[in-house]
């Protein structure tokens, strides 16, 4: 599996969204793999506002705490309960299993294409 999949969008916070509405949210394999077992998942309510650009999240794991940063501003419509759960879907499955939240988005962030994000980055 590639660690930089086409047709989704990219930030330089290493999140990744889906380019529809509601859009899903993740984080990407470079930040998983930087983070380490991750042991605990902070995300917003479901029906809250987030900002592009904002803290939304935490994401703990055995290394450090990051904050989980929004790429697009809308509305919470749902949030990955199995990732609470299962932390480690994150690490496993950051692009699929482990996705963390979907977004009703009003308006995008600055995003990246995987050819942007993976120079960004390094392979």
């Amino acid at each position: 599996m590639s660690h930089f999949p086409e047709g989704l969008k990219y930030t330089a916070e290493h999140e990744w969204l889906t380019d529809e509405s509601p859009a899903t949210v993740g984080i990407t394999w470079t930040a998983q793999d930087a983070l380490g077992d991750i042991v605990y998942l902070e995300l917003p309510e479901v029906g809250s506002t987030i900002t592009a650009g904002a803290v939304v999240g935490e994401i703990e794991s055995t290394k450090s705490v990051s904050e989980l940063f929004s790429p697009v501003t809308g509305t919470v419509v749902a949030i990955n309960d199995d990732a609470v759960a299962s932390p480690d879907l994150v690490n496993s499955d950051p692009y699929g299993a482990g996705w963390l939240l979907k977004v009703d988005v009003t308006e995008a962030g600055p995003v990246m294409t995987a050819d942007e994000y993976q120079r960004t980055v390094g392979s």
